[in-house]
């Protein structure tokens, strides 16, 4: 069950780079919901149309997951990760962190993510470069 869902991890991920609303919507729970890291609450619908134009590789030219940790109880299961960004406004570079606890069901067979939960990372928390599983520049996944 734990490479099932590794794999919707890396596989949300790169609907997110890739702005792939069809593969997300597929793996979104019907009751979804996103808490952002302001902790405003997006449902599934605003959240999708959200998705469409998400990540756009010349404001963030440097993306990664890392420090992934995912617990199964049942049918239940919590995968965390943190991501890391460099971001680009206004020509000025800025790069930060982001830790999410996505929450999943199993049902008829296939898990489903229910809740997304994101929260900034202070500098002092950092997870360090040897936990990245997987990261993209410029939209490009990297070996």
């Amino acid at each position: 069950m734990t490479a099932e869902l590794r794999a919707l991890n890396a596989r949300f991920i790169h609907n997110f780079i890739t702005n792939d609303v069809a593969s997300h919507d597929a793996i979104l729970h019907k009751d979804f919901i996103c808490i952002t890291p302001t902790g405003a609450r997006v449902g599934r619908a605003e959240y999708l149309k959200d998705w469409a134009t998400g990540f756009d590789p010349g404001r963030i030219p440097y993306f990664d997951y890392r420090d992934e940790l995912i617990h199964v109880f049942g049918a239940t299961a919590l995968l965390r990760s943190t991501n890391k960004s460099i971001r680009v406004k206004d020509g000025v570079e800025s790069i930060g962190m982001t830790m999410y606890t996505d929450t999943y069901v199993r049902q008829d067979g296939a898990w489903k993510c229910v809740q997304a939960q994101i929260t900034p990372v202070a500098p002092a928390n950092y997870p360090p470069d040897e936990t990245i599983v997987k990261k993209y520049v410029r939209g490009k996944l990297q070996p």
